[in-house]
């Protein structure tokens, strides 16, 4: 991993190091606090709209100071901006989050999180990129490991839905990874992430108010393993921490790590949901799930690892605006 290690100064790791964690973890919990909202009669809709509005609005001013003046390179990336904020943040989110309503946030976290093995498919398939021998076993250890922790060997009952939405979020952490692969567009990392959110915002309220998107809320107190909490408090907690905050750590950490190096520590988020999962809900795996998710990880690590250094899935700025989606 020595050619990871060579994207980033020994400073710039030192300091950028705890910043990337702390966006894993601030990602994180996005789950965990989506979870108990969704118990006490939010629809993910809702719990997705909020977050995306907050985000989107304290990214807003940051936004307009990184495109003074080169506001033609925003409308030459109108489509680049659509496609992000449409597909790489909200449908993943609002995927994921429906996917939290019924099934586990660390299980649901770890399929999406095989995002990679699907981009290196559809590049295979779409565009002849043969993958590495590296890569191909990596994916076949990542897939045992998933059998292993939705408990299909032992029979169990297996939500269907809650695993399509999961995939469903995989897909969109997919295209996320592709467009990261649009290199030189001029855009600033931080205008990316915080247009996408904006129009992301927007068209999930226009969802709502049409009836597309089913849209219910309340303010009762919310219920976590630790007690109750006024309903704001994890509204707060998705929009402030778990996307404002997590986004600008992320993208800062990234500058100083490189893209490449950030994305290996950006899969401590899995570790990250699943401890918050753990803390807000009293949700763990059992010894089988835990040993599936310890090989989905190391598939995930494997497969990036067979990606060739000239990849563009890796390297390109875009990427420093979205290390995890959730």
């Amino acid at each position: 991993m020595s050619h990871i290690a060579n994207d980033a100064t020994v400073s710039g790791v030192r300091i950028g190091l705890p910043l990337a964690i702390g966006a894993a973890f601030a990602f994180g919990m996005s789950g965990g606090w989506a979870r108990g909202l969704i118990d006490a009669g939010w629809t993910p809709g809702a719990a997705v709209t909020a977050r995306v509005w907050i985000a989107a609005l304290v990214l807003l001013i940051p936004t307009i100071v990184s495109l003074r003046g080169r506001w033609g390179v925003l409308r030459k990336n109108a489509a680049l901006v659509a496609a992000y904020g449409l597909l790489a943040v909200t449908a993943t989110q609002l995927c994921y989050f429906q996917a939290v309503a019924v099934m586990d946030v660390g299980l649901a976290l770890l399929i999406e999180y095989t995002a990679p093995i699907a981009v290196i498919l559809w590049l295979w398939l779409r565009r002849g990129e043969r993958p590495t021998r590296r890569s191909v076993i990596g994916a076949a250890i990542a897939f045992v490991g998933l059998v292993l922790m939705l408990d299909i060997v032992t029979g169990a009952e297996v939500n269907v839905a809650g695993i399509l939405w999961a995939l469903a979020a995989m897909v969109g952490a997919a295209t996320y990874f592709l467009l990261s692969a649009k290199a030189d567009t001029g855009m600033p990392p931080i205008a990316l992430a915080g247009g996408g959110l904006l129009l992301g915002a927007v068209a999930l309220t226009v969802a709502g108010l049409v009836g597309i998107l089913p849209m219910a809320w309340t303010t009762d107190d919310i219920a976590y393993r630790f007690g109750t909490v006024p309903w704001f408090v994890p509204v707060l907690a998705i929009g402030l921490i778990a996307t404002a905050l997590a986004y600008v750590l992320g993208i800062a950490s990234t500058r100083m790590l490189g893209s490449r190096l950030a994305s290996f520590i950006a899969l401590s988020e899995v570790v990250a949901s699943l401890l918050f999962g753990w803390l807000l809900l009293g949700q763990s795996p059992d010894l089988l799930q835990a040993l599936g998710a310890a090989l989905v990880l190391v598939g995930v690590v494997v497969v990036k690892l067979g990606e060739p250094r000239s990849t563009a899935l890796g390297e390109p700025e875009i990427e420093a605006v979205a290390l995890p989606r959730q």
